[in-house]
């Protein structure tokens, strides 16, 4: 891949190559049209802080987000 390009899964399971400038924004839904898809933004669910606890099917999960801007889960 070159530059900022990132495989995205694709609907068929194979990797679909796109550039950062290309993602999927609240107005551009990431799926065709008829498979909804809520988009939460981070902000929303971090409300400030840097990192969230999340239960999951009696586990709990560790959501953090990097210096770097990225997103981490652990378990």
């Amino acid at each position: 891949m070159r530059g900022n390009q990132r495989g995205l899964p694709s609907r068929n399971g194979r990797t679909a190559v796109t550039n950062d400038h290309e993602r999927a924004r609240p107005s551009d839904p990431p799926f065709p049209a008829g498979r909804a898809q809520r988009i939460i933004e981070s902000r929303e669910l971090f409300g400030g802080d840097n990192e969230i606890l999340i239960s999951h099917d009696g586990a709990i999960y560790r959501m953090k987000i990097t210096r770097q801007g990225k997103l981490i889960l652990n378990k």
